[in-house]
């Protein structure tokens, strides 16, 4: 038993030998080299011009928006304008068959247009040449 129990030490202390030889070579044995690839990002250049005519389109697209957004409400106003327009249009005409009817119950002849006869026409200057 003696010997099993010296034998079975000698093979652990093997096996432990071994596994250090193994792991001294697969760590420090050999050399590792790392491929390292940085990404730098670096802005484009731009030149003055070229911001020059990006700030042009920004102010050209504000400026469009404005527009539409003015003649939106101009639209709007003139939409509310026509119906106030029409409405009175129709109370107008509404006062104009009343206005006949009273004229037509009261025996009232329509006016005559009435021109004048004695017009005075101002000579025209004469033309210098």
């Amino acid at each position: 038993m003696r010997n099993k129990r010296t034998l079975l030490a000698v093979a652990a202390a093997l096996a432990t030998c071994i596994l250090i030889l193994w792991s001294s070579t697969s760590i420090g044995g050999r050399e590792i080299t790392y491929e390292v690839r940085p990404q730098i990002s670096v802005p484009e250049y731009r030149t003055d011009a070229a911001r020059a005519i990006d700030a042009y389109e920004r102010m050209m697209e504000r400026s469009m928006d404005l527009n539409e957004k003015n003649l939106t409400a101009i639209g709007a106003d003139l939409r509310e304008v026509v119906r106030i327009l029409n409405s009175i249009d129709a109370k107008l005409a509404g006062l104009n068959a009343r206005v006949a009817r009273i004229e037509k119950s009261l025996g009232i002849n329509e006016p005559k247009v009435r021109t004048k006869k004695n017009q005075t026409q101002t000579p025209a200057p004469p033309v210098e040449e």
